[in-house]
């Protein structure tokens, strides 16, 4: 979505730094931990193959061929889209593949390759890394500090999380400007101004913010039930409602607190 975190180990250690501008985005590895070169070949290979395969923008990928009403037999993209389509069951609507009145599963698409480049680390032996995708992070071995930025003041940290195995994902406006609809009006939700969710995985938790920042005024209710997850939610007015499990995360027990650490 937008650049709006930057994940800090508590504690420093040998690893490899990588940074690649891909799926449109800049994408950083950042390990902590012994890695074979190789293995980040690997999940940067993979992340030029999800482009490839599933970017709305490129005319030959399987997502853009569905899009015009052309045969794009890939059995990947066909559990991708049933995966959005139980998204879209489970948030009412509100998180929705087709909310630009076309097919684009890009909400899930990024999430989804982050996890599983999470996972190629894991196999590879890798114990602790952060993989931030255009500022959704998904961390892995231990006190990672994550930044959530400000929407309203982009040099400004709104909170900051520490988090030791999981994702924390934000939606907002920030420079992409009013991109997010809501899909039951096509319009621009009024009211909020971010929405950021932590949770076991980044598909899920970039969905759920999305959705979430569709609602408008009513996604803290909203995200105050999810189950296995927190979130954060900034208001117009800079009005801050924040689940118990998300001031679990801040260091001192408070947004306040936690930008003072």
């Amino acid at each position: 979505m937008t650049r709006h975190a930057r994940a800090q180990p508590a504690t420093g250690a040998g690893g490899r730094l990588r940074v690649e501008h891909v799926m449109g985005m800049p994408v950083r590895a950042d390990v902590r931990s012994p890695v074979a070169a190789e293995a980040l070949d690997d999940v940067f290979a993979w992340f030029r193959d999800v482009d490839a395969r599933f970017s709305p923008f490129r005319r030959e990928s399987a997502v853009a061929r569905r899009a015009r009403g052309e045969p794009a037999r890939d059995p990947t993209l066909d559990d991708l889209l049933a995966c959005c389509e139980a998204l879209r069951r489970r948030t009412d609507g509100y998180f929705d593949a087709y909310a630009t009145g076309t097919l684009d599963p890009s909400g899930l698409v990024k999430g989804w390759a982050v996890d599983r480049a999470g996972a190629l680390l894991d196999a590879a032996g890798v114990r602790r890394w952060c993989l931030d995708a255009g500022g959704d992070v998904l961390v892995r071995g231990g006190g990672w500090r994550v930044g959530i930025r400000h929407p309203g003041e982009p040099r400004a940290l709104a909170g900051v999380v520490v988090v030791d195995d999981g994702a924390v994902a934000t939606s907002g406006a920030y420079e992409r400007g009013a991109h997010i609809r809501d899909p039951h009006t096509g319009r621009a939700p009024d009211g909020v101004r971010s929405v950021t969710v932590l949770g076991p995985a980044l598909a899920t938790a970039d969905a759920y913010a999305t959705a979430a920042f569709a609602m408008g005024a009513r996604g803290p209710a909203w995200t105050a039930r999810l189950r296995g997850h927190a979130a954060l939610t900034i208001l117009a007015g800079d009005r801050v409602l924040a689940t118990p499990g998300f001031l679990a995360r801040c260091p001192g027990g408070s947004l306040a607190a936690s930008l003072a650490g």
